[in-house]
């Protein structure tokens, strides 16, 4: 990565320009008389002699060593003497650009949660954003010993400590553990403030960071699923019209759909008529409808004064087993 080529070795530049690199350091080369300083769009300078900061250059453009660069650099050892012999100092040129990076939690975290003795695994995905602002720390804490350092270096340290922070803060701020993305912003506020105040420590500020999502166990989706279901349809009625129309749109018959229909609205009718005839004969009072049938000639059979239920009913032909009533069409056996 040696920035200086052939017999001009006269260039201090950021040659290697990559979007992902955070900072880079030139060093190790001698700067002599004629050298020229190249910074570009997105780049400042920094010029470092002895480990000690001579001074931070921020404008971009082609700057000569001699007349531009060296009246700000009083301090460099080599000036006083006209700058004619070579002198090695060390330029750390940084990204000036603000990074987003997407995060997102490798495996599940547990969540203390009430009623949950093992808690509540979770995943959950977003963003954030993150810039070099302050030099000094950046330089006392990498880059003294470091040549560059990378945003994916940035992004192991704060998936580091996200775990922890989306503990603290889902518990701190999650209202409703089953729908935490009501609460993503307050959650989101304290982890920022939490990343910032510990990346500050090595000159890196967080200026933003997002949660895109939390995901929960597929059981626990099923349970969300069935309890929306439940929520939209108040009453049993509501509920059987829903499901007759599911019915429907996966019979793809209108014989099948009308057969049914009808023999859901028959049972219905049927299931409804042994109630009432049960409640009559508990209050002591004859069953009006079943004695009107029976009057019928043509449904009746003969009243023969037996008191033993017969093995079939004789209006439908279903076993009786016994019972006073026909199971199937409430017909009196007895």
């Amino acid at each position: 990565m040696g920035l200086f080529s052939g017999q001009f070795a006269n260039v201090v530049e950021w040659e290697e320009y990559r979007d992902d690199i955070v900072f880079w350091k030139w060093s190790n080369k001698e700067i002599k008389k004629g050298s020229r300083l190249v910074i570009r769009q997105g780049q400042d300078a920094i010029f470092m002699y002895n480990g000690k900061v001579e001074g931070i250059f921020t404008d971009e453009g082609s700057y000569d060593i001699e007349s531009q660069i060296i009246p700000f650099l009083s301090t460099l050892a080599g000036f006083k003497f006209g700058f004619n012999s070579g002198i090695r100092a060390e330029v750390l040129f940084i990204n000036t650009k603000e990074f987003t990076l997407k995060w997102g939690t490798k495996n599940p975290i547990t969540i203390p949660a009430a009623g949950l003795p093992g808690g509540m695994p979770i995943r959950s995905f977003g963003t954030f954003s993150c810039k070099v602002s302050d030099y000094l720390a950046l330089i006392e804490k990498i880059a003294g010993v470091k040549r560059q350092f990378s945003i994916d270096e940035v992004r192991d340290r704060v998936l580091g400590m996200l775990d922890q922070l989306l503990m603290k803060w889902i518990a701190k701020e999650g209202k409703d553990m089953f729908n935490l993305q009501v609460n993503s912003f307050d959650i989101s506020k304290g982890i920022k403030e939490d990343l910032d105040m510990e990346l500050s420590k090595i000159g890196i500020s967080i200026t933003s960071f997002a949660i895109s999502s939390f995901s929960y166990p597929e059981s626990v989706m099923k349970m969300q699923e069935k309890v929306a279901s439940q929520s939209m349809i108040g009453d049993m009625g509501k509920y059987t019209q829903v499901t007759m129309l599911d019915n429907m749109g996966k019979s793809g018959s209108s014989g099948h759909i009308a057969q049914d229909m009808a023999s859901m609205q028959m049972g219905m009718m049927m299931g409804q008529q042994m109630v009432n005839a049960m409640g009559q004969m508990n209050m002591g009072q004859p069953n009006q409808g079943f004695q009107n049938a029976a009057n019928q000639p043509s449904q009746q059979a003969p009243v023969t004064g037996n008191t033993t239920a017969p093995k079939f009913c004789p209006e439908c032909g279903t076993p009786t087993n016994g019972a006073k009533f026909c199971p199937e069409c409430g017909k009196k056996l007895i």
